[in-house]
């Protein structure tokens, strides 16, 4: 018999104390959708250490006890749990450092939370939160992204000139009071103009008359 990982059994223990909602750990707990008598695939990325082994565990929605689904290595060599059917459940590994979980035929009853434990050649545990399965539910879906509203700019009011130290009425009575006094000469001097007009013109009328005189 397989020995359950150390990491995998706290796990428990803290599901159990602070419940599911709370178990999110370092990375977010992942949500699949998968429609009934599909497959579905679900990851086990060891990006932090070298990876040797892998164990895979869920709790059901209709068993709340944790089943070992079973251990996969580095060598290809794979232990199934008691009561696990080998024809659902394969293992295998990709590429670089991701070890791959895929459900064949997936139920109604597989809805619950798979999750790993990784293991490296020092016995070094690291346990992953995992994906919550949920077979046959719609998607939520996500509201349409709100356009932000361009910012109100600030009416930059710029500040009142001082006024001078006399004070705005000397600004303008000023110029008023020298435009009236130009005017008041002008007239003065045009009046004086045509008042000499009548006897420069008789005097010229005189001297005119005289010069014609035999």
């Amino acid at each position: 018999m397989i020995s359950l990982p150390l990491a995998w059994t706290l796990w428990i223990v803290s599901l159990w104390t602070a419940g599911a909602s709370q178990i999110v750990g370092q990375e977010p707990v992942k949500v699949l959708y998968p429609k009934i008598s599909a497959s579905e695939t679900i990851e086990c990325d060891c990006a932090d250490i070298s990876c040797d082994s892998v164990y895979w565990f869920r709790i059901t929605a209709s068993n709340s006890a944790v089943q070992f689904i079973g251990k996969y290595n580095n060598a290809d060599r794979s232990n199934y749990g008691t009561g696990v059917e080998e024809s659902q459940f394969k293992f295998s590994k990709r590429s670089g450092s991701c070890f791959v979980l895929r459900i064949v035929s997936v139920t109604q009853e597989d809805t619950g939370i798979y999750s790993c434990v990784l293991k490296d050649k020092t016995n070094k545990e690291v346990w992953k939160p995992g994906s919550l399965l949920l077979p046959g539910v719609t998607p939520p879906t996500l509201p349409p992204p709100t356009k932000r509203k361009p910012p109100v700019k600030s009416l930059c009011r710029c500040p009142k000139k001082k006024p001078p130290q006399g004070g705005c009425g000397s600004v303008v009575l000023w110029p008023l009071v020298g435009l009236a006094a130009g005017l008041a000469l002008a007239i003065i001097c045009t009046l004086y103009y045509f008042s000499r007009l009548p006897k420069k013109c008789r005097h010229h009328f005189e001297k005119k008359r005289k010069r014609q005189m035999p």
